[in-house]
């Protein structure tokens, strides 16, 4: 049997307009600390998107999902939040905001593979 590794994950959020309390999952960041894992993957349906929230401007959400993986990635893209320790770029990542994409609650689980689990969440949850 297969060495089960402990993981937390978020869902990202489009959430246009806060006050309405709306939103559609685009993106899930994933962190084991075991497997030294943080890792985000997102999909957004431009259609979709746009017949929820007509006026809202797709290719800022997708700069804020490329931010997310830059801090994942430790890399530019993350700016300051890059430089810091994975479970320091999470608690980042999993903290609340009020811009147009947000994380949700954090879930846990347990995956012989973490990455492999990122994509099953992804297609479960966002696609």
């Amino acid at each position: 049997m297969p060495e089960l590794l402990p993981y937390q994950y978020v869902v990202m959020r489009c959430v246009p307009r806060v006050e309405r309390e709306e939103f559609l999952n685009v993106g899930v960041v994933l962190y084991s600390q075991a497997a030294d894992l943080l890792e985000a993957s997102w999909h957004v349906d431009t259609d979709r998107v746009r017949a929820l929230f007509p006026d809202l401007d797709v290719a800022r959400l997708c700069d804020a999902l490329g931010f997310v993986e830059g801090v994942c990635a430790g890399d530019d893209r993350g700016g300051a939040a890059a430089t810091q320790s994975l479970g320091q770029r999470f608690g980042f990542l999993k903290a609340p905001r009020s811009t147009v994409l947000q994380p949700g609650p954090v879930h846990g689980g347990l995956a012989a593979d973490p990455r492999a689990e990122l994509e099953r969440l992804l297609d479960r949850l966002v696609r």
